[in-house]
């Protein structure tokens, strides 16, 4: 029976190949993230795994992050239930904008979650966004700004309430938009107390995934399923050599 070549290997086109690491070793790494209702720093990992070098964990979490949202996800809102979509944006740590998409039913429960970073607050890169992640039909509450009504004409319903009118502020701002700022007060919580804020605005879009990782899947009883959803993903996600980690790209 012919050997198998390297490219044959079963690790091939995996965020595993070429890893000189046994793969029970990166079982372990897989548990550690999901098993964690907040995650695991890179030093934890370090510390837990044994790994030689910061850098290792930190590379091996980064590869992680890439495999937890997957490009072909649902989008969105459903009509036909009544589910709604909050948009909003928000600053974290002070200095990076991030847009936020939240789902919320009828009986007025958060649902999923998409958040994106941007590089201008109020740009019009939030309708590209809206349009990206919310499903067609759907009614989009946000404040008052006045581009987002551009909505209406790209098949969203769109309901605006104004937090602020001639430059006043006429309602409280969490009241007004209160999912996107429940969530962003429990990402910028993930940040400080899981990152220890070690966050940069090149890699801010992984972490940003790996909260809607953890947000959409907050209500989850069986931490097993978890740990075989991002190894499943994690199959199907390219190696993402180091260089390309570093670079952020």
């Amino acid at each position: 029976m012919p050997s198998l070549r390297a490219e044959d290997s079963v690790t091939a086109g995996t965020i595993f190949h070429r890893s000189h690491t046994p793969l029970s070793t990166w079982f372990a790494a897989i548990w550690l993230v999901t098993s964690s209702k907040n995650g695991v720093s890179a030093k934890g990992l370090q510390d837990t795994l044994g790994f030689a070098s910061y850098e290792t964990a930190w590379a091996w979490l980064h590869k992680l992050r890439r495999a937890m949202v997957r490009p072909d996800r649902d989008r969105l809102g459903d009509p036909d239930q009544g589910v709604i979509v909050e948009l909003d944006q928000s600053f974290l740590n002070g200095d990076y904008p991030v847009t936020i998409a939240v789902e919320r039913s009828a009986a007025g429960r958060l649902g999923r979650v998409r958040i994106q970073a941007t590089t201008q607050a109020g740009g019009l890169d939030m309708i590209d966004f809206a349009t990206e992640v919310i499903t067609p039909g759907t009614t989009v509450h946000t404040d008052g700004a006045l581009m987002l009504k551009r909505l209406t004409a790209l098949g969203y319903g769109h309901h605006a309430t104004p937090s602020t009118k001639g430059g006043y502020l006429v309602a409280d701002i969490d009241a007004v938009m209160p999912g996107p700022h429940l969530v962003s007060s429990l990402l910028k919580r993930w940040t400080a107390g899981t990152l220890h804020y070690r966050v940069s605005q090149a890699h801010l879009p992984y972490y940003l995934d790996e909260f809607t990782f953890r947000f959409n899947r907050r209500n989850s009883k069986a931490r097993g399923m978890l740990f075989y959803r991002l190894l499943q993903q994690a199959a199907d996600t390219d190696p993402h050599p180091l260089a390309e980690l570093i670079g952020g790209k």
